[in-house]
């Protein structure tokens, strides 16, 4: 259960609680990622996405943005297979329940969207849960969002740490009250 709470950083192996701020990447983000890690607090966390490019571009980029987040002591986590995380040297792997490792040092983000999808989550044994769309958000456009009374709802039921995403910045995330959240534009 303490695994729940504190993360090994594959780097150092040092641990540590799991980040509050969480930045995704994405084809719309991309240009400004750089600059953004940089300056998000130290020990954020990033999940680098990056759909949109081919296998080789897309290790190239990881890595670029893998030696910024490693500066500042970020947890980088790839949405991916975990034999690609544990290649890349990440320090966890993102992606929908059904994806999740079974065991191993790997830290696992499950994606969920609603209750059978947390209790899938939990399930496979995630370390967290990106809980989404709180609000209305470009990347799912024409989804009814959770908002912030069925978001809450759903996460107090949830026995792992949840984050919340979907059209959050820090505003709101601020309306929220939400300990954990992650954004793409948000932070962007």
């Amino acid at each position: 259960m303490a695994r729940r709470y504190n993360v090994r950083v594959a780097q150092d192996q040092t641990p540590r609680p799991l980040p509050e701020l969480w930045l995704l990447s994405d084809a719309r983000n991309d240009a400004v990622l750089d600059e953004v890690l940089a300056q998000l607090p130290e020990q954020s966390g990033f999940i680098f996405r990056h759909y949109h490019l081919d296998p080789a571009q897309r290790r190239k980029r990881f890595q670029q943005l893998q030696e910024i987040a490693r500066k500042r002591r970020h947890l980088v986590v790839v949405s991916g297979s975990p034999v690609l995380a544990m290649k890349w040297g990440a320090d966890g792997v993102y992606g929908p329940a059904e994806a999740m490792p079974h065991g191993g040092d790997l830290l696992k983000l499950a994606t969920a969207h609603n209750a059978k999808e947390i209790v899938s989550a939990e399930r496979t044994g995630a370390d967290a849960i990106l809980l989404s769309p709180v609000f209305s958000t470009a990347s799912h456009p024409g989804a009814k969002p959770l908002g912030p009374v069925r978001f809450r709802l759903l996460a107090r039921k949830a026995k792992a740490p949840v984050i919340a995403l979907g059209g959050m910045n820090r505003d709101t995330a601020k309306r929220l009250g939400w300990p954990r959240w992650a954004a793409i534009d948000g932070l962007s």
